[in-house]
């Protein structure tokens, strides 16, 4: 998976899951998501993955105004590859959540690979009380919610964002979401290498465990062989270990404030900076290097931060 010793560490800044009352260092602002953002970016951050939020309240917003409030200081403030979400908000139907992908046309944009049971409501029994209402309703709700991401869901994005020579962070949160994008493979709907992004230990996919891990890279390399790169993110306490793991095999890894809030146990992260920081020292400490975003481009075949649209 890594290409001369090389690890791209992608870096998820502030996501839809986690609410302000979570931590009170989680990015809300177009200020503080751009400001993040460069110092991830300054640590090691080869690939920033984005989402926007209402910067009144924490609410996700998938506008492209929103959007528009960061990008274009991001991409002036590093040299770091962008990946704007198409996953938005699991409440949010697919034709709002590709705009901001469609409009700004950037490197990368992540594709949820199937649909699943997304469970977060176990959060909200950790807070007595939170800053705004909205926070504990967005949680509680998700006992009954399943995100949506359908065969004509993702037809959809493809058949959206391909021209615009975007390429693709498939999300996979369970053995069969590789199944999937094996699908549209053989379709010739999505073109090698693909950046497999594996997501372990959240509440309706696959767990965290490390036979869990070694379970999905043996299926990717079955079904992708030497046409795809490897990527974990492990969900909140599993971070690290799920990365460490995926070092070792070679594979690349993302962090941040959108996966987890921690930088060990019992000890929030202070930024997504910090959680870079720790991912490069698992790196060098295995052996191997970090990619720099020119070597993650030429790793991923992307187009080149001189051909978004931002």
């Amino acid at each position: 998976m890594a290409v001369d010793g090389k690890i791209i560490i992608t870096c998820a800044i502030t996501g839809a899951i986690h609410t302000p009352t979570m931590s009170p260092y989680l990015p809300i602002t177009p200020d503080q998501i751009a400001t993040e953002a460069i110092a991830a970016a300054e640590a090691g951050a080869a690939i920033l993955h984005l989402h926007a939020r209402d910067p009144e309240n924490g609410k996700p917003d998938q506008t492209p105004e929103a959007f528009a409030k960061f990008l274009p200081r991001i991409k002036q403030g590093t040299k770091a590859a962008i990946n704007i979400t198409t996953g938005g908000s699991p409440y949010m139907k697919v034709e709002e959540r590709v705009r901001p992908a469609a409009q700004f046309k950037p490197e990368v944009a992540s594709l949820n690979m199937g649909s699943m049971n997304f469970g977060l409501y176990h959060l909200a029994e950790k807070y007595k009380e939170f800053k705004f209402d909205w926070e504990r309703p967005h949680l509680e709700a998700t006992r009954d919610l399943v995100f949506r991401n359908s065969f004509k869901d993702i037809e959809y994005i493809l058949e959206t964002c391909y021209d615009n020579g975007t390429r693709f962070e498939f999300e996979c949160y369970d053995i069969a979401h590789l199944y999937n994008l094996n699908h549209f493979a053989e379709r010739g709907l999505v073109k090698p290498p693909f950046f497999v992004q594996s997501v372990f230990g959240l509440l309706g996919g696959i767990g965290s465990h490390p036979e869990d891990v070694a379970h999905m890279k043996r299926t990717a390399d079955r079904l992708f062989g030497e046409n795809y790169r490897w990527s974990v993110l492990g969900a909140g306490a599993s971070q690290l270990r799920v990365a460490a793991q995926s070092i070792a095999l070679g594979g690349n890894i993302r962090v941040g404030l959108e996966d987890s809030l921690w930088a060990g146990k019992g000890v929030l992260a202070k930024s997504n900076a910090d959680q870079v920081t720790l991912a490069r020292k698992l790196i060098e400490g295995l052996g191997m290097q970090v990619a720099t975003p020119d070597e993650a481009r030429e790793i991923l075949s992307l187009k080149g931060g001189d051909q978004v649209g931002f």
